[in-house]
């Protein structure tokens, strides 16, 4: 990811964690996510006009949104991300969604296997991933699926991985 070159950290899971919260936000479902050159383009499902009430009531109009985010877009949702989940108290403008938490632990994974490129798409909250993948026997693509489960699981393992912080104290001599 070019936004990323050259910082220390250079990974998807805050990426996509914050590309998770802006789709939580707009609505979205049925989720597209390609990476491209610049950004990603995200394609999704939201329903415009919908209202309560009663059964003869619109429930709204379903239509495909498609959305490209460069690079600008993305560092500026996760510094919005960071700045949200630095506030204390309950708020849902600050408690994740699904999206954004299924989106951060795609993404650790993600991490973990240093793809080239990525593509997904989301199907009834299950998620197949295409990653690209380079190596010494050549590059190839691999697919991978997240069922609701597998993110119910990776969600709740996410604890584990975090190793506390100590301080390292000075070597003596």
């Amino acid at each position: 990811m070019r936004i990323y070159e050259g910082s220390p950290r250079q990974d998807f899971e805050e990426v996509f964690r914050s590309i998770g919260a802006f789709i939580d936000q707009r609505g979205m479902r049925e989720v597209l996510l390609v990476e491209a050159p610049d950004g990603f383009i995200v394609q999704g499902v939201v329903t415009a006009g919908e209202s309560g009430g009663a059964w003869s009531e619109s429930i709204g109009t379903q239509s495909k949104e498609t959305l490209t985010f460069l690079d600008d877009d993305i560092a500026r949702f996760m510094e919005e991300s960071v700045a949200r989940r630095g506030q204390p108290g309950p708020d849902p403008k600050r408690d994740a969604g699904f999206y954004e938490t299924a989106l951060r632990v795609i993404g650790h994974y993600m991490d973990e296997h240093k793809p080239r490129d990525v593509f997904f798409f989301e199907q009834d909250g299950a998620f197949v991933v295409r990653l690209f993948r380079g190596g010494q026997a050549g590059s190839r693509h691999e697919l991978v699926e997240f069922t609701r489960e597998d993110i119910a699981q990776l969600v709740s393992s996410g604890p584990t991985l975090r190793a506390p912080v100590t301080e390292k104290k000075p070597a003596t001599a």
